[in-house]
């Protein structure tokens, strides 16, 4: 693998880039954004040269989408007609029945193929001047080929062994049943945050109210500070599973409202404490 090109050099793009550059890799990196975003990529050594589309996906052995989903959509028809039949192409988006659907359609025999990705981590900050050369470090990496069958081809082991070196785990995933996981375990956390922060900022009127948060406040209230470019996307293209989650996750509040005063809810802390513990075991991150 000689020349990578990143399409969207963002945080994700970033610091996949720079966890590239930090593990051994010589080879060009070639990026595709904004003017400014080039810009700022090329004084932080995020890449080596900014280019159009057009240009630098037909130079590309890897080909890395790293926009947001509704732009990835756009985007994968075109990447297609350039991308060398030798290339790999993935993409990192946070939805996956939709991308892997659609490249399915436009990646034919005589193209390059396509590998669906999304790397479990991230910040609530964006853009390239917030990205680690150590981001997927440790973090969970999902692929979802159709059927989680994966390719048998050797740019796929390459680009595997290079999640490896960036310190990534490896998990194979139907792109449906990623879809349906991911609605409980990053897509339900983002909505009960943000509808959480919604509601305080109307209830914390009273003098000093502000003051009167803990720690625990903020921690539930993290996600609030994402991006809507970002969650629009997401729920455009997996509301039917968010949907679900939410209706699950609105059924244990009700549950929780109505036993207050009963040992139900002694019942439900420990359940709470148990899948903390679990979690903390399995190394949960970011998502």
């Amino acid at each position: 693998m000689n020349t990578v090109t990143i399409v969207g050099v963002g945080l994700i793009g970033g610091s996949f880039a720079l966890g590239l550059k930090k593990n051994g890799f010589t080879g060009r990196i070639l990026g595709v954004s904004s003017e400014r975003t080039i810009a700022a990529a090329r004084e932080l050594g995020v890449i080596d040269e900014g280019l159009s589309l057009e240009q630098a996906v037909p130079q590309a052995d890897l080909v890395y989408l790293a926009q947001p989903i509704s732009r990835i959509l756009e985007a994968l028809p075109r990447v297609a007609e350039l991308a060398k039949p030798s290339a790999l192409v993935t993409d990192a988006g946070s939805t996956k029945r939709a991308i892997v659907a659609r490249a399915s359609e436009v990646f034919g025999e005589g193209h390059s193929i396509f590998l669906g990705g999304h790397p479990m981590a991230g910040k609530a900050v964006r853009g390239v001047q917030a990205a680690e050369a150590d981001l997927l470090r440790d973090a969970t990496y999902v692929l979802t080929p159709p059927g989680a069958a994966m390719p048998l081809d050797e740019r796929v082991g390459r680009f595997g062994e290079w999640l490896g070196k960036l310190g990534a785990r490896v998990v194979v995933m139907d792109p449906a049943a990623h879809d349906q996981l991911v609605a409980f375990t990053s897509h339900l956390p983002q909505m009960a945050a943000t509808a959480l922060a919604s509601l305080l900022l109307d209830e914390l009127s009273w003098p000093d109210s502000w003051r009167v948060a803990g720690a625990g406040l903020r921690d539930m209230t993290r996600l609030a500070g994402s991006a809507y470019e970002l969650w629009r996307d997401i729920a455009m293209t997996n509301g039917d599973n968010i949907n679900r989650a939410l209706a699950r996750y609105i059924q244990s509040l009700e549950h929780v409202r109505e036993n207050l005063r009963t040992r139900a809810l002694e019942d439900e802390f420990q359940r709470g404490g148990h899948f903390v513990t679990r979690l903390g075991r399995a190394g949960g991150g970011s998502v």
